[in-house]
């Protein structure tokens, strides 16, 4: 599903070029679910960047179900974008629209038009089904975070990008968000990658891997 070979990529650090990924190269498997671990800086939202295509590498291959994205044209790339789901920690709800206009404005800039009973279902198997009138700003961290999950899976994608998604909860809800992306991706058979400093949410999928010195481990 998801084979990077040799990624390098550099950032501007004054007058000096910094490498923040040194021939770096991982494979993972179909409908695996792996935790992305490492320092503060190692890089590892860098890489979630890279395979999403939000930023190009020096060199090295992405290759996603067969397709080297490093190669894609902007067009290509907005093209992939649009069958990933994506993540973040900060949740980046837009506070003027309610849940439901949230779930679906992603889709519908794509020009898709996710069914009315499709996005119930996933809200009502998100626990925020009575919450789809109402605003960012009235709902607490961990169904503002839910919102952030039925967005990216309403167009059950093959690969869903996750960076840093329980860094604003508490433990319990840190737990009880992953226990759910978990299952969501389990049932519609989705590779899940997930950035966590939690050492326990990481151990809690298939696999970990590490960013060390530029590379990864594991």
């Amino acid at each position: 599903m998801v084979e990077v070979q040799n990624l390098v990529f550099t950032r501007r650090d004054g007058d000096l070029n910094r490498a923040v990924l040194d021939e770096l190269s991982l494979s993972i498997a179909a409908k695996e679910q792996v935790s992305i671990v490492g320092d503060s800086g190692s890089g590892k939202t860098t890489l979630i960047h890279l395979i999403g295509g939000l930023l190009r590498p020096d060199s090295g291959s992405i290759v996603i179900d067969g397709q080297n994205i490093t190669q894609f044209n902007d067009t290509e790339l907005a093209l992939y974008r649009r069958g990933l789901g994506m993540i973040f920690q900060h949740y980046q709800l837009l506070a003027p629209l309610s849940v439901y206009d949230n779930i679906v404005f992603q889709a519908q800039l794509n020009q898709l038009n996710p069914k009315q009973s499709d996005v119930n279902a996933l809200a009502e198997r998100l626990g925020i089904l009575h919450k789809l009138t109402a605003l960012p700003q009235q709902l607490s961290g961990g169904e503002q975070q839910r919102v952030g999950i039925a967005r990216a899976m309403i167009n059950k994608p093959k690969l869903l990008l996750a960076d840093e998604p329980t860094g604003n909860l508490n433990a319990a809800k840190s737990e009880e968000v992953v226990s759910l992306l978990r299952e969501l991706c389990e049932e519609q058979g989705v590779n899940l990658l997930m950035v966590t400093h939690s050492q326990h949410l990481a151990d809690s999928l298939d696999r970990k891997i590490t960013i060390q010195n530029n590379r990864a481990y594991g």
